[in-house]
């Protein structure tokens, strides 16, 4: 397994079938062009490493050239094909053989083709790693192909996602999950605990409450709850790497699970961070913030009422509980436009019946 940029790869082809592919390739090519002097036209940057391994099994004399284009932004196409490298050569009736690190939808093989053609070339032959045919959508043939493959995002072997991974000498596949990671907020007297409960139970999820965690391991004299207990006992924050080690080990129990739904944390984009790097070292991803919003009115009201029951003083001062729900909001804030980024907050409606917050929060996940 690797990772990158926080997505993760598993390994999908070794060097040696890839290897045992280009020998494949080049005993047709040396087949097809004995006695002549082909151009090689090298699509840049990701034919590289095929092409280094090809050249190196052709055995007449030949001419190499470099083009550069793009069509690609992280793991998918954008369907427009830019040039970044144009062909400085004379085209005019030669044997062409172009080199491509993979050809999917073909739209790359139709503008190089474009060129080729109006170039006024004699003979050309297109030599593709490889080839999605569940992908193609052109008619043009490649006559020389590596391996068909899956539509799956590859990288490794030349082939790159934003820039990482050209290196590696194997393919890997970009792993998916079918994990459901929460990242579940509302404001004090929100019923965020309530609705943890039922998600919980309706999607089988892992509910970790940062509270839980810390009062556990504190409880149970963990190594990281005397630890934590070391610098509360001091008046001094827990440091963010003690607080993600707990969850670390909270993950690790359950290795199965469908997903988490994670209760008081993150709280700053450190934090945010630090959770992105760990559920990526274990394959997976947040798949959502989600943030119950409800009138602050409404919440004091429903706290208020709490109070005469719960016990909690904090639910008995009006001003303890405005302050609260402004500490909430101050740090949703910065988490807000931390998962926005990413395209993962969604507030949802808190105000009605239990049961009608409940759909409204099935919607999200369900169409997650």
């Amino acid at each position: 397994m690797i990772h990158l940029r926080g997505l993760s790869f598993e390994e999908y082809i070794s060097q040696q079938k890839l290897e045992q592919a280009i020998d494949s390739v080049a005993k047709q090519i040396n087949a097809d062009f004995a006695g002549k002097e082909p151009l090689f036209i090298v699509v840049l940057n990701g034919a590289y490493k095929f092409a280094t391994e090809l050249l190196s099994r052709f055995e007449g004399d030949c001419e190499i050239e470099f083009l550069k284009l793009s069509s690609y932004d992280g793991t998918a196409s954008t369907g427009e094909v830019i040039t970044h490298i144009p062909l400085d050569v004379d085209l005019e009736d030669r044997d062409v053989i172009v080199v491509e690190d993979i050809v999917d939808s073909g739209n790359t093989l139709e503008k190089i083709t474009d060129m080729l053609v109006s170039g006024g070339v004699g003979k050309f032959r297109i030599a593709s790693l490889f080839f999605k045919p569940g992908s193609y959508t052109k008619e043009y043939k490649i006559h020389y192909v590596g391996l068909e493959i899956p539509n799956d995002f590859i990288v490794g072997y030349g082939l790159d996602y934003n820039g990482l991974g050209r290196n590696l000498n194997a393919i890997y596949k970009l792993k998916t999950t079918k994990m459901t990671n929460l990242v579940l907020f509302g404001p004090p007297g929100a019923g965020k605990g309530t609705q943890a409960s039922f998600l919980k139970e309706k999607y089988n999820l892992e509910h970790i409450s940062t509270g839980d965690v810390f009062r556990y391991n504190i409880k149970n004299a963990t190594e990281l709850g005397t630890l934590a207990k070391s610098y509360i006992d001091k008046g001094q924050l827990v440091p963010d790497s003690v607080t993600i080690d707990m969850l670390s080990a909270e993950v690790d129990k359950t290795p199965d699970a469908n997903g988490f739904i994670f209760d008081g944390f993150p709280r700053t984009t450190a934090q945010a961070d630090a959770l992105d790097t760990l559920l990526e070292k274990k394959g997976t991803a947040v798949s959502a913030m989600i943030a119950l919003e409800v009138d602050d009115e409404i919440l004091v009201k429903r706290l208020l009422e709490r109070g005469k029951t719960s016990g909690r003083k904090d639910d008995a001062d009006e001003t303890v509980i405005r302050n609260r729900i402004k500490v909430y909001y101050d740090e949703t804030a910065i988490l807000k436009n931390y998962y926005q980024k990413q395209d993962k907050y969604y507030g949802v409606d808190g105000v009605g019946a239990i049961d009608e917050i409940t759909e409204r929060l099935s919607a999200v996940i369900d169409g997650l």
